[in-house]
């Protein structure tokens, strides 16, 4: 446990490190992009006074560290008197609940379709559906999102627009829904295959001996024998499913911490864009672990 969070704690530090390098090795001068060519030279030298710019890039490294141990990245350039962290914690909550959904739906969807892959009820269409999963999974969500959008919400009016602010939870459970696509593809690809491995194991036979159906059968006994690779998918699934929900929320504008990460970067309000990267870093961090804790309380053989 100790040597788990240290281990996080140094992933946490590589990467805020790098965004501090990355975020200072930009082209152009950051007081430039944010005042403009109108600027004075002196208000320009009392900018970078206050980003600490003026400052070695040492010190500025210290300063860093200092507040990323204290959580205080200081002030937004955007918005002054606001901090930055409040702004994260303002965007966090409508990116959890679109991530936290989507998982939940692509969970589901992932299982339900693991069970119909290995079941009798598909026949000769089971082939193809297990060749959509691997399509589905390879696909990347820019490439579907917008036709199914187009085809749902502007050409059938099946649903409301994923952006629309007036959608309410509507919007939210369309955009989770394509948000859930490849992770449920995912889910099914590996699922099927785990179902596969342990179908021929003694205590699903007695199971069928007994005169459990095939729904029973694979619900109730196949699933809980191959819950460790389905945790550990969906697990390593979730970097990718945050990374999709930044994307989501750019193509639809939608509010959340995607939308505040483009933002920040594009009015170089580096304090800001700093607290927001170390954020999104700390719940990749932070989900890996939950899913490597439900992972071992389910499977005795990942504790040992």
């Amino acid at each position: 446990m100790a040597w788990s969070t240290a281990e996080a704690a140094l992933v946490l530090l590589v990467l805020a490190s790098l965004v501090f390098v990355a975020l200072r090795t930009l082209p152009g001068d950051p007081a430039a992009l944010i005042l403009g060519d109108q600027a004075s030279a002196e208000e320009l030298a009392a900018l970078r006074a206050r980003l600490g710019f003026d400052r070695p890039l040492y010190v500025q490294y210290a300063h860093f560290l200092r507040g990323l141990l204290s959580l205080d990245f200081g002030d937004s350039l955007r918005r002054p008197g606001v901090r930055a962290g409040a702004r994260v914690l303002e965007a966090l909550g409508p990116t959890g609940e679109l991530a936290a959904l989507a998982v939940a739906m692509g969970s589901v969807l992932g299982v339900t379709g693991a069970v119909l892959a290995v079941g009798p009820w598909l026949g000769t269409a089971r082939r193809f559906v297990e060749r959509a999963f691997v399509a589905v999974a390879a696909t990347p969500l820019l490439a579907f999102a917008p036709l199914l959008t187009y085809v749902l919400a502007v050409k059938w009016r099946l649903l409301p627009l994923p952006g629309d602010p007036d959608a309410g939870f509507l919007g939210l459970l369309f955009a989770s829904g394509l948000l859930a696509i490849p992770l449920s593809a995912h889910v099914a690809r590996i699922g099927r295959v785990a179902l596969l491995e342990v179908s021929g194991a003694p205590f699903l036979t007695v199971v069928r001996a007994k005169g459990g159906s095939f729904a029973r059968t694979w619900y109730l006994h196949g699933l809980p024998a191959t819950a460790g690779p389905i945790v550990t998918t969906i697990g390593t699934q979730l970097g990718a499913l945050l990374g999709g929900a930044v994307v989501l929320e750019r193509l639809f504008e939608r509010p959340g911490l995607g939308t505040l990460i483009l933002e920040s970067y594009a009015s170089r309000d580096l304090p800001v864009l700093e607290a927001s990267v170390v954020a999104a870093g700390a719940l990749f961090v932070l989900t890996q672990a939950i899913a490597g804790a439900v992972h071992a309380a389910i499977d005795p053989r990942v504790r040992s």
